[in-house]
This record gives C-alpha cells, structure tokens and sequence, in this order.
C-alpha cells in the first residue's frame, strides 16, 4: 500500500487493521502471521475418491438397521479426507505491523489483499489465466498478492514507496520462496512513486549503497510496460492519494502491452459535516474515476479516454484464505483503459 507521505515532529495517531486483531496486544515492531489455504475454498470436502463438494465433513446416516429392541440404529461415519490434503496445504508466512501511523499502513495485511489474494488464487486453481503472466502490483503493502500470484507467474514486479516498507516485503518474499515454491529471481521489488508517476526515475544498484537497491533499470521499466496485468489492493483512503494512484496506472496503462486492472478495496465511513450523515468519501471519489460497464456487456460510449469499471461478484470469488472475514464492505472491480470513445 503506498504510502500517505507527510509527517511532523507530534506523535501521529495508530491505526489498526482489522486483520491484526488476534496479535498480541501493544506489540511493537514486526510481528509474523500465517495465512493458510488449499486449492479448495473453505467448506469444501472430498470423499474416499477424492471428490469435492461443499458442507458438513459428517454425513448423513449410511446405514439403517433395528437393535434387539426394534429401536432404529444410525450408523454415522466421519468422511475420510482425501490422502493428498495434507501435501495440498499451504500458508502465506507474512512479516508486518501490527498498528502504524498513516503514512507507514503498508506495512499492516488488510483485508482487500486478501480478498486479492483469494481472486488469484482461484483463478490459479481453476484455470491457466494467470499462468506465464508478467504483472505488476501498485502499492503493494507487505507484497501478499504478489506471493500469491508467484506461484504461477513469470514475472511479478512488486512496488510501493519507502524503503521501509520494500524491505519488509524483501523480507516476505524470502519467507515464502522455499514453501510456495517459486523462483526468487521472478519477483521484483521495486519503488514506484506515484507523486513522481510513471516510467519512474532509472537507476543502477551499488551494492554498498541500500537505498539504491530498489531502483529500477531501463530494461526493467520496458519488461513491466508489457505487463497485461495489474493489481492493487486497498489503496483506495485517501482523495489525494487517488487521483496520484489512477495518474500513475493511466500512463502505466497506455504505454506498452494491453493491460488490465484488478482492484480490491473496502469502504471506509466517516461523518461529514456537508451531508449531515454518514458516508464514504473516499469511495465516492474513487468511483468518479470509472465509467460503469453494465453485466449485459453493452457498448459503453465515452466522450474522452478513461477508466471503465466492472463490479465483480464477489459470490464468484470463493475464500481460500482461512483467517479472515470479508464483511459486507468489500468490493473488487474489473478495470480497463481505453483511449477510444467506444468499448465493447
């Protein structure tokens, strides 16, 4: 998640996210979670052959028989789970914050990641769309899409702003190389500000200088705009910020290969003294950026180029992930951009 930036000599305020809090209370520093999944979504079980379904692991009698009594006797058996649950197991092994001021929130898991996170891993699961990708993700946090998607991808770039935060995901991917599988050379973590947009300043890395680490090379910057897609997760807080992010993944978005945007974000409510209610600003704001396509996949004309936005079903988004609840107020948007007046 980018950063809010600012900052002055008071002590600013703690946030929490809602995904910490089971954490141990007051800790500070870096704290290590654990996020388990299978490729089969929660409420699922298998049989002796190793079919799946949805519901209750205990099943309904089986058998039908008459004690000495005559009373009816229901014989009820435990399904067995499938001999290769076990080795099917996974856990995302994350290093973040427990609370943080504003300006440092990526280094906290919220929930629209992993919801991200769930999208990717069913697409993974169930088909190969993802499979050979080279994507980028914006404002990356603590980079837990990206491990998710690492698994299936050829190239991930994973960017956000401060080399506090791009250590710490440094730190993540080297956590999760060896139990996920995937190549540490695919991943690459790299600053991208979006006050400086896009293509970011080109660099190159001296080893005895850290904060030259995260620079990024002319070749980088040529591989990332062939990029088809694009994710970002819960980067939707701030007005400010909001228009810097769409400035940046508009010109990430016109320059190289067709790309697509995959955007998880959860409303945030707060009073205004304008609308005497509550209400969520920032959403309002975010969702002035999109032109809405309709689910009948009409075409959509608009006088100049911009966003077009298509709200997922999330009902189509099963959770994998066990150790959290997604709420009512999460939501995930399919996003293109189109410099033409027409879209199919």
């Amino acid at each position: 998640m980018e950063e809010a930036g600012g900052g002055g000599a008071e002590e600013e305020e703690q946030v929490m996210s809602e995904v910490h809090l089971g954490c141990p209370p007051h800790f500070s520093g870096l704290h290590v979670s654990r996020f388990s999944f299978s490729s089969r979504p929660l409420g699922t079980y298998c049989d002796y052959d190793g079919d799946c379904s949805g519901g209750s692991e205990l099943t309904a009698a089986t058998s039908v028989s008459l004690d000495e009594d005559g009373d009816l006797v229901l014989d009820r058996r435990r399904r067995r789970r499938n001999k290769h649950v076990r080795s099917d197991y996974h856990q995302l092994t994350i290093q973040h914050g427990v609370t943080s001021s504003l300006k440092c929130v990526g280094l906290q898991v919220w929930k629209a990641a992993l919801l991200l996170a769930d999208f990717v891993l069913h697409k993974s699961f169930t088909s190969s769309n993802f499979d050979g990708v080279t994507a980028i993700e914006v404002g990356a946090g603590t980079g837990l899409v990206g491990l998710a998607l690492a698994r299936v991808a050829r190239r991930i770039f994973i960017t956000d702003r401060g080399a506090d935060i791009l250590d710490n995901c440094l730190a993540n991917v080297r956590i999760n190389s060896g139990t996920l599988k995937f190549d540490e050379a695919k991943v690459c973590l790299r600053e991208l500000d979006w006050k400086m947009s896009w293509p970011p300043p080109v660099g190159r890395y001296d080893p005895s200088d850290p904060s030259l680490r995260y620079l990024w090379s002319a070749h980088e910057i040529e591989e990332a705009e062939k990029a088809t897609v694009l994710f970002a997760a819960d980067v939707i807080y701030s007005d400010d910020l909001t228009d810097l992010f769409f400035d940046t993944v508009k010109k990430l978005m016109s320059n190289g290969a067709k790309k697509v945007l995959y955007l998880a974000l959860e409303k945030r409510y707060n009073f205004s003294l304008d609308d005497l209610d509550v209400v969520a600003n920032g959403y309002v704001h975010f969702r002035s950026f999109l032109t809405t396509q309709e689910a009948q996949g009409d075409a959509t004309h608009i006088d100049k180029p911009g966003f077009v936005g298509k709200l997922i079903d999330l009902a189509e988004v099963p959770q994998y992930i066990r150790e959290y609840e997604r709420g009512k107020d999460l939501e995930m948007w399919e996003i293109m951009y189109s410099p033409a007046q027409i879209l199919l």
